[in-house]
């Protein structure tokens, strides 16, 4: 499906892809702003979010890459910098390893690099968060005005311990392009990337970045954003 996509300025294209419940222009509202001058920011809505609308969730990575892949084709973008956090790094990294000719560069954020000894318990917080909010009106009502598809499918998918996708964030086989791994230093199951990543892949480069914890973009923006800026992908 074609993914409803806002862009801004013009340049070499960078797609920022969004967390989970958000759109990429509630989610990078300051990196659109920081980047618009020198670049073409795409930022599209991940299917099921905001206005790209669809009630399928099933193999939601593989489609949500698919996806990407046809909103760039739309868009007569031949190749980009791909940008993601959370749900849009897992996206990212699917669609870097999927679609390699079309990734001058990925950075990913908010992502476990492996699997996490207590991930059962932890999965379960999350799930516990969400049944919370879902009992919230105020929230309720603001996702409800955000997401023009059934945003509590979406949610409903994490309440299956295996939804994460372990399998392909434990390995950066088939990415041809620089990676960069941005972490909080307060995420301490996210934080063991750094180590990881640049073991296992060639052309990695890591960054920790202190006081924020899985939402870097959001709780450091200026850090967040000259760093992807000084990504060496960025400026060839």
């Amino acid at each position: 499906m074609i993914l409803h996509t806002e862009v801004f300025g013009e340049g070499d294209p960078i797609v920022f892809l969004h967390t989970g419940l958000q759109t990429s222009l509630t989610d990078f509202g300051y990196q659109k702003d920081y980047f618009a001058d020198a670049f073409q920011v795409v930022l599209p809505d991940l299917r099921g979010h905001g206005k790209s609308i669809t009630d399928n969730f099933l193999n939601y990575f593989e489609g949500a890459a698919a996806d990407l892949d046809e909103t760039l084709d739309h868009l007569g973008i031949l190749s980009a910098h791909i940008v993601g956090c959370s749900l849009g790094a897992l996206v990212g990294l699917f669609f870097a390893k999927t679609y390699t000719k079309k990734v001058k560069s990925l950075t990913l954020s908010g992502v476990l690099a492996e699997k996490p000894a207590n991930w059962e318990e932890l999965n379960q917080a999350e799930a516990d968060q969400e049944k919370h909010l879902l009992q919230n009106e105020q929230a309720t009502g603001y996702f409800d005005q955000l997401h023009q598809s059934d945003w509590r499918k979406f949610i409903a998918m994490g309440k299956d311990p295996n939804w994460y996708p372990f399998h392909e964030t434990t390995s950066l086989i088939g990415i041809k392009a620089p990676v960069l791994y941005l972490v909080g230093e307060e995420n301490s199951s996210e934080t063991k990337g750094s180590l990881l990543y640049p073991a296992i892949g060639e052309n990695v480069h890591v960054g920790i970045i202190p006081f924020a914890g899985h939402l870097v973009h959001d709780e450091q923006p200026e850090i967040y954003s000259k760093i992807v800026e000084c990504f060496p992908g960025k400026i060839g």
